[in-house]
């Protein structure tokens, strides 16, 4: 009796974007491959997410792809909320053939990791940073949020989680007013994601470092993929370049905790297994 193909080995088609933006995005990216940039989220997008963050880990089918699509384009970027290095022990990114020019962007662009060197860039932390992180034990007892809500240390930001507690929403929404006042005192600002409340510096976001990027690159054209209200200012930033000349496709990586990024989205897969089918399907376009 002979062998059955994997069926999440077999070649899949090249999906047909929904808006016309993300069609004409599509087809600058497959006409000139190399002058685009691909852009990802981490968690969500090439990792599926977890109960505890510390245990994600990019989707096993992930980094072959990604090695394998690098090479025919200009740049493959990973832009991501964590710290670099962590993406990049987290991910599996360092030392990969074909990975030899990928770039993480870490904390939302303020730190960056280049696999060219191996090393990561990055400006002093904000002291707000330390001063929140001092203090958000005793608002935590306090909050009436309840067991199972925790504090992620993140380096340059700290993230309070409730995935985890009995009542996830109802944590959430406890805590967002006072974290909220205990960033604006530091300094600091609060980015709602799935089931978690970041406190980090302003000015640091995914649209910024991204189209930093793309400027630094020179694109011709950009694909985003991600999937939380995080990747919301990566969107913005696509569409402002697409305004200004420069195609663009918008890719969410599918969730049902989050719908803002599938309303403006111009193609949306299932999760990161859908992302990896997106990459090979890429890849076998471009020969």
């Amino acid at each position: 009796m002979g062998s059955q193909a994997d069926p999440s080995k077999t070649p899949t088609p090249l999906p047909t974007p929904a808006t016309p933006a993300g069609r004409d995005g599509l087809d600058a990216i497959l006409a000139r491959p190399g002058r685009a940039v691909l852009a990802f989220d981490f968690d969500g997008t090439l990792a599926p997410i977890v109960p505890d963050p510390e245990q994600a880990r990019a989707h096993p089918d992930a980094v072959p792809a990604l090695a394998a699509l690098a090479p025919k384009v200009a740049s493959v970027a990973v832009v991501t909320g964590r710290p670099a290095d962590v993406a990049v022990r987290h991910g599996g990114f360092a030392d990969v053939p074909g990975l030899e020019h990928l770039v993480v962007l870490g904390h939302y662009g303020a730190e960056r990791w280049d696999a060219l060197t191996g090393t990561v860039t990055a400006p002093p932390p904000h002291p707000g940073v330390a001063a929140v992180r001092a203090e958000l034990p005793g608002i935590l007892d306090r909050s009436g949020a309840g067991q199972g809500t925790w504090i992620e240390e993140k380096g340059r930001a700290v993230a309070v989680h409730t995935r985890r507690a009995e009542d996830p929403q109802a944590a959430f929404d406890a805590l967002r007013e006072p974290l909220t006042d205990l960033a604006s005192r530091h300094g600091l600002v609060v980015e709602p994601g799935r089931m978690v409340l970041e406190l980090r510096p302003p000015g640091m976001d995914k649209g910024v470092a991204l189209r930093e990027y793309v400027r630094e690159i020179g694109a011709g054209a950009v694909a985003y993929a991600g999937d939380d209200l995080g990747d919301l200012p990566a969107f913005a930033a696509v569409e402002e370049l697409r305004s200004n000349g420069v195609p663009g496709l918008l890719v969410c990586s599918g969730s049902s905790e989050v719908t803002e990024l599938e309303k403006r989205a111009d193609l949306v897969v299932d999760g990161p297994a859908g992302v990896v089918r997106l990459l090979r399907a890429l890849t076998t376009s471009l020969g």
